[in-house]
């Protein structure tokens, strides 16, 4: 019962990630990223630890692939596992087991990958990862505010979507954007909303973590 997508800007090397399903506060467990390392998505029977667990493989100098398939063979549960993998350079895995509730999808391109369980129809990740490539001109966290738009367009889920995150990492330890619809109505619009009103701000958080002595702080 849940959509994500977790893309890499050619342009920036921002990584990012957004996610969509019907339960509450999905920002707290689906999506982890770390700049210049990579991103991991842990969904279905979501088990969180495996998220941290395959940034360290990142981080150890494991490809996509390679971290995807040893996050597979870590856990005898990994048949409840949805997982998709991106790595520093934009190579990009996905994982669905067996036990996974249809309708299941998957895209996995380069520097972009989508992936659902319990999905209106199959093709929800594609149409995300199709419009996500559509817009290469535009900042990541936009992009992947599109690739939801695009995937609750396409079906979404069976159930009503409640909550939403959105998380890019650019070049620090702490993340450029991280905004959470927790419960809502319609919480994509909730946190396109969001970030329309962080947006303008978000330079300048950085700097007054970074340089608080700059006087371009707001």
């Amino acid at each position: 019962m849940t959509f994500s997508i977790v893309a890499r800007c050619s342009r920036t090397g921002q990584i990012g990630a957004a996610v969509a399903t019907s339960s509450i506060a999905v920002g707290a467990r689906v999506a982890h990223c770390a700049a210049g390392v990579g991103a991991v998505l842990t969904q279905h029977r979501t088990d969180p630890r495996l998220g941290p667990r395959g940034l360290a493989l990142l981080r150890s100098g494991c490809t996509a692939q390679e971290t995807l398939a040893a996050l597979v063979a870590s856990t005898g549960l990994a048949h409840w596992r949805q997982l998709a993998v991106l790595d520093a350079v934009g190579n990009t895995a996905a994982f669905s087991g067996a036990r996974t509730k249809p309708e299941i999808g998957e895209a996995a391109t380069r520097e972009v990958c989508a992936i659902g369980n319990i999905l209106a129809n199959s093709l929800v990740p594609e149409a995300m990862a199709r419009r996500l490539q559509a817009v290469p001109h535009m900042p990541l966290s936009e992009r992947l505010l599109h690739a939801l738009d695009e995937g609750l367009a396409a079906g979404g889920e069976h159930q009503p979507v409640r909550s939403a995150h959105l998380l890019v990492v650019e070049a620090d330890t702490f993340p450029l954007v991280d905004l959470r619809v927790d419960w809502h109505e319609q919480p994509i619009a909730e946190l396109r909303a969001l970030w329309n009103h962080y947006r303008p701000q978000a330079d300048d958080f950085r700097l007054r973590a970074l340089d608080p002595d700059n006087p371009a702080i707001a």
